[in-house]
């Protein structure tokens, strides 16, 4: 099997009992799985839920917390036990771990993304096992994943994974609540997260975590975009993982060959990037992006609307609605200008007419 890069998404009560305390028995499964893949030469990656279920009963909550205060009080007690529980496991098999904690910023802010990503890839390189969680001690909810399920699906998507595996207590996605329906089909292997799958998912997640089916599916249709294989299931023993990756896993398999994958400049733009402006394209304009794999011209453009600068992002728009994000070179005043004056130049003498108003390589189709 050649080498892949693989993620690993671990959830609260896959590593936890109901007391919030680490279960050792569960704990060993996984690190053990993990050691497999890692001495048959993958890169590993793992994004590991249980700090906020590992620290409540510390502070002396007979449940999971529900106030903020209470979370980041529990997360900030329980990361360093999840964390010295791994680095004491995954000695034991001569393999390093490493901490990394992020938050919505590190994503949403360009050089923190770069950072994050050139970080991780020297982990990688150097062949440690990164330990990705949110960093709930100090997460506010406007700004937080939502839980990790979407994290695992961002952090394989920036370091283009070549498989994101979500280990949950289900053994897959079914046509219908296996629960409530003995007659329910699992769907071994899928091309795409259908509107009928997403509306069958409840919300709901154990008492221990947060996600619940539909966090994965939401999860998984971004994984999906960007490109990655996604596996949901469970499995046990320490060839668990490489099964998953032999095709033997015990639940279902998600992968659209037809999907190319996206370069991290891009995947910031579409996915953590907030546009501060709008362009108005014409037919000509629109053709020429979606179908021709041009740049924007200002020729193109016959309304601008915002304020923005010269490495902004903006949304383009066509006859019929949005078609897509790029970064600019142009502030929206010079294209008002330009949009007046087709002749208009900042510098007649340094910058010749016409120059990409954004160029092909800056842009994504939405």
């Amino acid at each position: 099997m050649k080498k892949q890069r693989i993620v690993v998404k671990i959830g609260s009560s896959s590593l936890t009992n109901g007391k919030g305390e680490i279960d050792q028995t569960k704990f060993n499964d996984h690190i053990a799985a993990l050691s497999v893949l890692r001495k048959e030469g993958h890169d590993v990656i793992v994004v590991s839920s249980g700090a906020v279920a590992a620290g409540f009963a510390k502070l002396g909550y007979s449940s999971r917390p529900v106030t903020i205060k209470g979370k980041q009080a529990a997360a900030a007690v329980g990361q360093g036990l999840l964390m010295q529980s791994y680095t004491e496991k995954f000695i034991a098999h001569n393999i390093v771990p490493a901490q990394i904690l992020l938050t919505r910023n590190d994503f949403s802010n360009r050089e923190r993304y770069r950072n994050a990503f050139e970080t991780m890839t020297e982990l990688l390189e150097r062949g440690i096992v990164p330990i990705i969680n949110e960093n709930d001690s100090v997460s506010v909810e406007e700004l937080t994943f939502g839980d990790n399920d979407m994290l695992s699906a961002l952090v394989s998507g920036l370091l283009h994974a070549d498989q994101l595996i979500i280990l949950t207590d289900i053994n897959g996605l079914y046509d219908s609540n296996p629960h409530k329906n003995p007659s329910a089909r699992r769907l071994d292997h899928l091309k795409q997260i259908t509107d009928d799958l997403m509306k069958g998912a409840g919300d709901t997640g154990s008492k221990i975590g947060t996600g619940g089916m539909k966090s994965k599916l939401l999860a998984a249709e971004t994984a999906n975009a960007l490109g990655i294989s996604i596996f949901i299931g469970t499995g046990e023993g320490q060839n668990k993982l490489l099964k998953i990756l032999q095709g033997a896993g015990d639940g279902t398999y998600i992968s659209n060959p037809d999907i190319m994958k996206i370069n991290t400049s891009r995947q910031w733009i579409v996915l953590h990037s907030e546009s501060t402006g709008k362009l108005y394209v014409d037919q000509g304009a629109e053709e020429a992006l979606l179908y021709n794999g041009k740049s924007l011209l200002p020729a193109g453009i016959f309304n601008v609307k915002g304020t923005f600068v010269k490495g902004d992002v903006v949304e383009v728009l066509g006859l019929n609605g949005v078609l897509g994000k790029g970064e600019v070179s142009y502030s929206s005043d010079e294209l008002r200008k330009r949009i007046e004056n087709p002749n208009w130049s900042r510098d007649e003498d340094l910058l010749p007419s016409p120059v990409e108003v954004i160029h092909r390589n800056r842009w994504v189709q939405l």
